[in-house]
């Protein structure tokens, strides 16, 4: 895991913890019940901001796992869908970032980075299609 980490290389002014939250034994448990396919792929090419995503034209698609579709049933209804993911090419241990865009460095609670000790996403995004065979 710790290859797709350095895709996050170290800025001035940003912080790491003492003890990597990657490393320690899990208190919790998550069960992932599918996958994100993104059009962006690196940190660079990530638009930093929804509009900035939405001007591009580009999807992602998700694929949910076989066992898990029949709860997809009646979603054909529904405009948009509330995601959670695991952003696992996140580094855990990294609790001041300095953005690319901004003058000095922000502790990552106050940032929508990916970067974070639990690096859960949160994602409202608009349905426009559904596939309950793959």
């Amino acid at each position: 895991m710790t290859e797709t980490r350095e895709m996050f290389e170290a800025r001035e002014g940003e912080q790491r913890l003492e003890n990597d939250p990657a490393l320690m034994p899990p208190d919790g448990g998550i069960v992932f019940i599918g996958r994100i396919a993104s059009p962006w792929t690196t940190r660079e090419t990530c638009p930093k901001n929804m509009r900035a995503a939405r001007e591009t034209g580009q999807k992602a698609v998700l694929t949910i796992d076989t066992a898990y579709r029949s709860g997809l049933q009646g979603l054909e209804r529904a405009s948009h869908v509330i995601i959670l993911s695991w952003l696992h090419h996140a580094p855990r241990d990294l609790i001041v970032q300095k953005p690319r865009h901004a003058a000095e460095a922000k502790g990552v609670f106050s940032l929508r980075s990916p970067a974070r000790p639990n690096p859960i996403g949160l994602h409202v995004v608009r349905l426009v299609a559904l596939d309950q065979r793959t």
